[in-house]
């Protein structure tokens, strides 16, 4: 099975890669995402939106706590990239060996990137497969500078071994994503649980 032409046309369309971290009830995780972007339109409100896939840990712990992190990455950080975006917080503790602090309302937020942005859902939508987060941003963290790291860039420096599996895994993500996507229920976020 090959991508779809549709799906590697709508890569046009995608923001830079940025690292997604969020924690709820003694779990955290951190993940790779190139669906956020600014999402105000006034400067003395600054939000940030992003969709998460309903099949990734993030997506839980963003769900149930409220918070999450967006952290937007240089392109001198591709190992990051892979060690966030191409293995599963199932296996592995991804966090355990990434240097990062707790910002202002809990969220993990990670040392090492071009700025970390700590933001609270202040309204969620369901997309089929994933759910859209808009969030306040409540703090922001300069970090070192460089180049954006973009989808284009990641995909055309990765080793060809390395391009073969990131491929393999969107094939097979989007077989398990397809029926998801067929069903966006309408309805309104709950909020965050209260943290015990």
């Amino acid at each position: 099975m090959a991508l779809d032409p549709g799906y590697l046309r709508l890569r046009h369309l995608t923001p830079p890669v940025v690292a997604v971290t969020s924690a709820s009830e003694g779990r955290r995780n951190g993940m790779i995402a190139n669906s956020a972007q600014r999402a105000s339109l006034v400067p003395a409100i600054p939000r940030i939106s992003v969709y998460i896939s309903k099949t990734n840990s993030t997506h839980d712990l963003i769900y149930t706590s409220g918070l999450f992190g967006i952290h937007l990455l240089r392109t001198d950080q591709c190992d990051l990239v892979w060690h966030l975006g191409l293995q599963s917080a199932r296996d592995v503790d991804k966090m355990s060996s990434i240097e990062h602090h707790i910002g202002e309302s809990g969220c993990p937020l990670l040392n090492d990137c071009m700025v970390a942005y700590e933001c609270r859902v202040v309204n969620a939508m369901d997309a089929g497969a994933a759910t859209f987060f808009l969030g306040d941003v409540i703090s922001a963290t300069e970090g070192t500078a460089g180049d954006v790291m973009t989808s284009e860039y990641f995909r055309t420096h990765i080793s060809e071994e390395r391009r073969h599996e990131y491929e393999a895994r969107l094939i097979e993500a989007q077989g398990h994503l397809e029926p998801l996507a067929l069903h966006v229920e309408k309805k309104v976020w709950p909020g965050a649980r209260a943290e015990p």
